[in-house]
């Protein structure tokens, strides 16, 4: 019975439920930033470069079969390896994005927490020579 107290104990520490509701919110805010790259960031690029579509980028390795068409979806389900590089570029700069953006959120907050005072500095500690030699005098001013 000890093993499941201290799994009772450490399942219900503020820090579990903190990484779960952390995970959860980290899962949602994933999909957000996918929409953002896929959905608008990656088509403007795309059109800056000549109205290309990231995600169709790729470079077939095998032997295509006949009647497949070239399309990337259709060759991955008819088995082709190939090279896909705009998804890669893509995945890439989701990645960057949302590397950036927790950046800022974990340095606003840790500006926002309190900081906690230095403590005082100690004294520093007299060497054991100069207290005898301050014994000494002492003992001659008598």
């Amino acid at each position: 019975m000890g093993m499941m107290a201290e799994f009772k104990e450490f399942a219900v520490k503020g820090n579990v439920i903190d990484l779960a509701v952390g995970v959860i919110i980290g899962g949602a805010f994933g999909k957000i930033v996918d929409s953002v790259v896929a959905d608008l960031i990656m088509p403007v690029v795309g059109m800056v470069f000549g109205k290309i579509d990231f995600s169709s980028l790729f470079i077939v390795l095998g032997k295509v079969p006949e009647g497949t068409s070239m399309a990337l979806a259709d060759l991955k389900k008819a088995g082709v390896p190939v090279f896909a590089y705009g998804n890669f570029l893509t995945v890439a700069v989701n990645f960057a994005i949302l590397a950036f953006i927790i950046f800022i959120m974990v340095k606003q907050i840790n500006r926002l927490k309190k900081e906690e005072p230095a403590a005082p500095a100690a004294a520093p500690v007299t060497p054991e020579d100069v207290l005898l030699l301050r014994q000494i005098r002492d003992s001659l001013k008598k």
